[in-house]
């Protein structure tokens, strides 16, 4: 079967009667080139709004076919079919009037000559925010296409935290784009299915729309990978004949139970779509027969306290699977699905899966947050998917603070659209569900920002745990927070939450400017005492001057910019007081003879200040500093080789040297040869650690086989502390030879 074939099978006729939701099936639907009509829309339209609503919606139909007049889409039909299309697909969702005509004027802002206000004018502010939600930023040169599409979706996203209908829009928009996709080139094909595959299908099962999703990844996996998708439809096919059999015996087993009850309930055999055989063969590693022998099945019922009885019933009727039964009913999914899901073992040895929900449920399954227009009444509150989206959405508004730029957005929000979770517990008793593999610390984020911050230590069930304990089911998390704490930026190595990781780098890029405003500002007045002078004697006009010729908007960005090593404050200081001889900003400084001043490295300085890795500097060392714009300066041994390769950047070059009570701990390599005993390690860092060192790391390397080089990564306070204990490290019987390794 073509490519073509496979997805004109997969297109999707509209639900005849909006009353009664049918299962979508991707492979038994007929094709989608049915063309709708505006009065096939008006018609469907006055099954569920008032007639004057119906008008308005035709009024924004006549709006939209002249502004998109003589425009056709890549198969040759006029434009306006698409928008119809998408609003046929919301109707059907049975969305409120405003979001259909902002659906049928979904593309006008950005591919017509017809701006926002006269949206707003004609149809009203809301409509005007809808469609401008959806359209993309085209106005503006992006460096990429990876750029531009990320700014643009995370414009959407954000419109989408102010109106939730601005998604459910695009949805609609993307899902008739994937149904219509064969006229475009197989590299669009591709690109736009992968996309869909990565952003829109997960947002569509983060809000709960569980058909739109389902049709989503078929579409995009038959285009995808058109390959696998037909090898995977062939096996499928091979295995009906037998699996229609087994269906049938378990369903008429489950209803004769129900019936002996007098439980009135539905029971359905479920197919398995192919796009989600393929992604658990993959993600899985199980085989294609594991997959394919396992039959699911749904029981609907009227009441929650009857899909408890039912689940009794069916475990009487089938022996279960320890381990996987799952209770959504007490703790819905992220996305309000509520269901109970168990294994069993059936006939002949089949396993079996079942779900068992009630009616209002199962609308929730299908329609997710759409539920909240089409059905208002039964939705409980704990598991309101408009409440649960609303609070992903606020999430969202979160990261969007603390991100960087729009890509790095668009990363952590993949990140947070594909949760496989686990569910755990406040010691009040609130459930918070987290990605599996969520630690302490992103527990603590999930809480709320500041939470995450200044926590310390935690309590899991009432017992200690460090802060990368990896959480696990119904587990009771207490979080110890302590004033004055802040994040570790070694946390970033194990969190896996979106909100965890975006907060952290945020704060941590909050800290890194205070200090190198900090540093700048010290930089600054060392350069001015070569003057005589200082920041408080520099006349006020000559630094506004200096601050509007160089793009800055206070002082604090200047000395941030100095601090980062952005700016030079040799230069700087130069037209601050009008030297001899400036030069503009962002020339060369001239080389360091010419400027004797040394700088006092304290240690404290923080992240602008950082000590090479390749010499290792310890306060008692000759040192050098280099500029590195971002980051600050890089401090060097005046020794280091990497300093002398650097002969054509002199003017990169500082003159450091350390303050007189230098702070902190500094690391440093020392390799010490050991002749092999049993024990010999212990010894020689009982050795260290009694001259108040900590050992960082230790590595071993056999010499030949009598002796044994070991390199410790150690923390020292001086040159004088390191040298106390390497006199120590000699005394001991064992060590034949020890030295500091200053190059690596």
């Amino acid at each position: 079967m073509s490519t073509a074939a496979i997805s004109s099978s997969l297109e999707v006729e509209p639900r005849p009667d909006p009353e009664e939701p049918v299962a979508r099936d991707a492979e038994s639907e007929s094709s989608g080139d049915r063309r709708y009509l505006v009065s096939d829309l008006c018609v469907y339209l006055e099954g569920y709004l008032p007639p004057e609503q119906v008008a308005e919606c035709y009024r924004a139909y006549l709006f939209g076919a002249e502004a998109h007049e003589g425009q056709k889409r890549k198969s040759g039909e006029p434009y306006i079919y698409h928008p119809l299309a998408v609003a046929r697909i919301l109707a059907e969702m049975r969305m409120d009037y405003k979001c259909l005509i902002a659906a049928l004027l979904h593309d006008v802002i950005e591919d017509t000559q017809i701006p926002k206000e006269q949206v707003a004018s004609t149809f009203g502010e809301d409509v005007a925010e809808l469609v401008d939600g959806v359209s993309k930023l085209s106005q503006i040169d992006f460096k990429s296409r990876a750029e531009a599409q990320a700014a643009s979706l995370q414009k959407m996203l954000l419109a989408m935290t102010r109106d939730i209908r601005v998604i459910l829009i695009k949805l609609a928009d993307r899902l008739h784009n994937m149904r219509t996709i064969d006229a475009m080139s197989p590299e669009a094909c591709r690109r736009i299915s992968r996309e869909t595959l990565d952003i829109f299908a997960p947002i569509a099962n983060r809000l709960g729309i569980n058909w739109i999703r389902v049709e989503l990844e078929e579409l995009a996996f038959a285009h995808y990978w058109p390959w696998r998708r037909r090898v995977i439809q062939r096996a499928v096919q091979k295995t009906r004949g037998s699996r229609v059999e087994m269906v049938e015996m378990v369903e008429t087993a489950l209803k004769r139970t129900l019936l002996q009850e007098d439980i009135h309930g539905e029971v359905e055999g479920r197919r398995k779509h192919f796009y989600g055989i393929y992604r658990k063969m993959r993600d899985k590693s199980r085989g294609f027969s594991e997959l394919l022998d396992v039959f699911a099945f749904r029981v609907t019922v009227d009441r929650v306290d009857t899909c408890y009885r039912v689940l009794g019933l069916v475990h009487n009727l089938y022996k279960p699977v320890p381990g996987r039964f799952k209770d959504y009913i007490a703790i819905p999914k992220a996305n309000g699905y509520q269901s109970l899901h168990t294994a069993l073992v059936g006939p002949q040895g089949i396993q079996i899966e079942i779900q068992i929900r009630t009616e209002d449920m199962q609308r929730i399954a299908e329609s997710g947050i759409a539920a909240h227009w089409m059905y208002k009444n039964g939705l409980q509150a704990d598991s309101n998917p408009a409440t649960l989206a609303a609070d992903w959405l606020q999430n969202l508004l979160e990261m969007q603070r603390e991100a960087g730029n729009s890509v790095e957005f668009l990363e952590h929000v993949k990140v947070d659209l594909f949760p496989d979770d686990v569910y755990v517990f406040t010691p009040k008793g609130r459930i918070l569900s987290l990605k599996r593999g969520a630690t302490v610390v992103d527990f603590a984020y999930a809480i709320h920002s500041d939470v995450g911050n200044s926590c310390v230590a935690a309590r899991i069930d009432r017992r200690m745990a460090p802060l990368n304990t990896t959480l696990r089911n119904g587990q009771t998390v207490e979080i110890i927070p302590a004033p004055g704490a802040r994040p570790n930026p070694g946390w970033l190595n194990f969190v896996v939450t979106a909100k965890a990781r975006v907060s952290i780098r945020s704060y941590l890029k909050s800290i890194k400017l205070r200090e190198a405003r900090a540093f700048g500002r010290r930089l600054l007045n060392a350069e001015l005492a070569l003057f005589n002078g200082d920041m408080d004697r520099i006349d006020p006009d000559r630094l506004a001057d200096y601050l509007r010729d160089a793009n800055l908007k206070d002082v604090d960005d200047l000395f941030g910019d100095i601090g980062l090593g952005n700016r030079l404050a040799a230069l700087v200081a130069r037209r601050l007081v009008g030297a001899e001889g400036e030069e503009p900003v962002g020339e060369s400084v001239p080389s360091q003879d010419a400027h004797p001043h040394s700088l006092a490295i304290r240690g404290t300085e923080g992240m602008v200040v950082s000590f090479a890795r390749c010499c290792r500097p310890i306060p008692g060392d000759d040192i050098t500093a280099l500029f590195s714009p971002g980051r600050g300066i890089v401090v060097h041994r005046t020794e280091c080789r990497n300093l002398g390769s650097l002969e054509d950047k002199k003017d990169k070059l500082l003159q450091v040297e350390w303050a007189s009570d230098p702070e902190g701990e500094f690391s440093t390599k020392i390799r010490v040869e050991i002749g092999n005993r049993r024990g010999a390690l212990a010894v020689v860092a009982g050795a260290i650690a009694e001259l108040g060192s900590n050992i960082e790391n230790v590595l071993s390397r056999e010499k030949d086989g009598m002796t044994t080089d070991l390199e410790f990564l150690l923390l020292v306070n001086s040159r004088d502390h390191l040298a106390r204990i390497m006199r120590r490290l000699k005394l001991v019987p064992l060590v034949t030879r020890i030295s500091r390794v200053t190059r690596s």
